[in-house]
């Protein structure tokens, strides 16, 4: 008796794995016309049989044929099978016609591929069917899209099943369905989403509505306040995090000048080429990594950052020893020579790597982005150039705070006269406090690379923030770098929404020389003899 019963379930079992769709779907099919075939397709991806998947696929190939005697069927490469039983044909036909689509067959062929897709396994396969339904999805593919919507867990594949079917349900005659699709579409952060609600309160010539039901218009209007809040929100969180992102390059841009500036007083025109010599010892390194190590390709970044601050560094103690040493306390040569130098590092970076710009790619783990909300997409080479910035940020307070070359440097800064009288060497900082301000403009210009390009002119039109950020925060302060520089960045971003690029910039100087005669000290004010003096 058991054995039976094993047996009829197996033999159910069997009959419904090969169920086919029906002949009325073959018939649809086989005729010259395309309301037909589009009927047929819609159908056959509300079946969502396996047999009708592989029709699906037969006719998305090419694959799915009429023969002379009018049979349906599959073609391969050296075989050919019925399409409505599976079976193998005895000899390949001789002759066999592929069903021709036109381009709206092809387009609801494509909607119904993406509807038998949005059970898949794989949320990548998952998402982008949803996302496709969005524009393609119809009235047949319904019932799948809610069975879909049921079970579906994630986020972002929900969204977009929630808006296909909302896009159906919004066109139904019942306006309890249409209510109801005007409440979903609340949800959505898409703007486009805007226009078809906002199709519903329009006003027809005779002064009726668009849509005749009081109830779906009052939820479509609170569905676009919901989608303008939305939206406002994501534009204030990405306005912040570019604001952020622009602090960040600020700071590692400003760090080092606000040492040099603070220690030894010049003003550095050079500063922003020193960026630049970081930039490019980061192009080399990716050049070897490329020639010599391409299979550790992702990895030339680690290997970037200790060459960018070094060479930078090494290029900042020879223009120290080789001419700003012999211009102390003559603010206006150092400002003339500096500029030189500046002319002289531009002019051999372009006979040594061309006047056009380099690329520096950024490696795979930092290419794409993290979606935090709808419309907010962080990229992860900011990101990780924030994190840097900070990193960056604590090795210097570090060494400031904690360690003797940081005292002594803290020492010169208040009052030199008196540290050099307690035997402070402060020609020996001079010269490792200019190295360790240009290195960490190498390591901001490394960081630069990562999201513009690599040039011999890229350093110029950072000089003038960076100077900005060391007068704003306080001569010689972190603290006052860092919060002049996330202040700067911030007011660009949010001047630049409301102003444009230009006007931003001149109301941010404006902003700082109206700030600067009421606080030229700055936001931090160094305490010491030197300054109170």
């Amino acid at each position: 008796m058991m054995r039976t019963l094993i047996t009829f379930v197996l033999a159910l079992f069997a009959l419904l794995a090969h169920a086919a769709p029906s002949d009325e779907v073959f018939a649809k099919l086989a005729e010259d016309d395309s309301d037909s075939r589009i009927e047929a397709i819609t159908a056959l991806a509300a079946d969502g049989s396996e047999e009708s998947l592989k029709l699906l696929d037969a006719l998305a190939n090419d694959a799915l044929a009429i023969t002379a005697e009018g049979q349906l069927v599959i073609l391969g490469d050296t075989e050919a099978r019925d399409a409505k039983t599976g079976a193998l044909l005895d000899r390949y036909p001789e002759y066999a016609d592929a069903i021709y689509l036109n381009n709206r067959v092809r387009g609801a062929l494509q909607g119904a591929m993406a509807a038998s897709r949005v059970k898949s396994p794989d949320r990548a396969v998952r998402l982008a069917a949803a996302n496709q339904l969005r524009e393609d999805a119809n009235e047949a593919m319904l019932p799948m899209l809610e069975s879909a919507l049921d079970t579906e867990q994630d986020k972002a594949v929900r969204a977009a099943l929630i808006l296909a079917t909302a896009k159906i349900n919004i066109a139904a005659d019942d306006s309890g369905r249409r209510r109801k699709a005007a409440e979903n579409l609340g949800e959505s952060a898409d703007a486009s989403v805007k226009f078809m609600l906002g199709d519903l309160l329009k006003q027809n010539e005779d002064g009726s509505f668009a849509e005749p039901d009081e109830a779906v218009r009052a939820a479509a209007k609170a569905s676009i306040e919901q989608i303008d809040r939305r939206l406002a929100m994501a534009d204030v969180a990405n306005t912040i995090f570019s604001g952020i992102s622009l602090g960040s390059i600020l700071m590692l841009a400003a760090l080092g000048l606000a040492i040099t500036y603070g220690v030894m007083g010049v003003i550095n025109m050079a500063h922003g080429e020193l960026l630049m010599v970081g930039a490019y010892a980061t192009f080399v390194v990716q050049s070897l990594f490329r020639s010599y190590l391409p299979e550790y390709a992702d990895l030339y970044v680690l290997a970037a950052v200790p060459a960018a601050f070094f060479i930078a560094a090494i290029v900042g103690m020879i223009m120290e020893r080789t001419v700003i040493r012999w211009l102390y306390g003559r603010t206006l040569e150092t400002l003339l020579a500096t500029w030189g130098l500046s002319l002289i590092l531009i002019q051999g970076a372009r006979v040594i790597f061309g006047p056009q710009n380099q690329e520096v790619a950024n490696p795979s783990w930092m290419s794409g982005g993290v979606e935090v909300f709808a419309n907010v997409v962080l990229p992860w080479n900011r990101i990780v150039i924030i994190a840097f910035a900070g990193f960056v940020l604590l090795l210097v307070w570090l060494m400031m705070q904690k360690t003797r070359l940081g005292m002594f440097v803290r020492a010169v800064t208040q009052n030199r006269a008196m540290a050099g009288c307690v035997g402070v060497p402060t020609a020996r900082i001079d010269t490792l406090a200019f190295g360790i301000g240009a290195g960490i403009a190498g390591l901001g210009g490394c960081a630069l690379s990562q999201v513009a390009n690599v040039g011999p002119a890229m350093g110029q039109g950072y000089i003038v923030d960076s100077f900005m950020v060391v007068v704003l925060g306080g001569v010689g302060q972190l603290a006052g770098a860092v919060t002049a520089a996330m202040g700067l960045g911030l007011m660009t971003k949010f001047l630049e929404g409301w102003s444009g690029a230009v006007v931003a910039k001149i109301l941010v100087l404006v902003f700082i020389i109206v700030f600067i005669q009421k606080r030229p000290q700055g936001l931090f004010a160094v305490k010491g003899r030197f300054v109170e003096d």
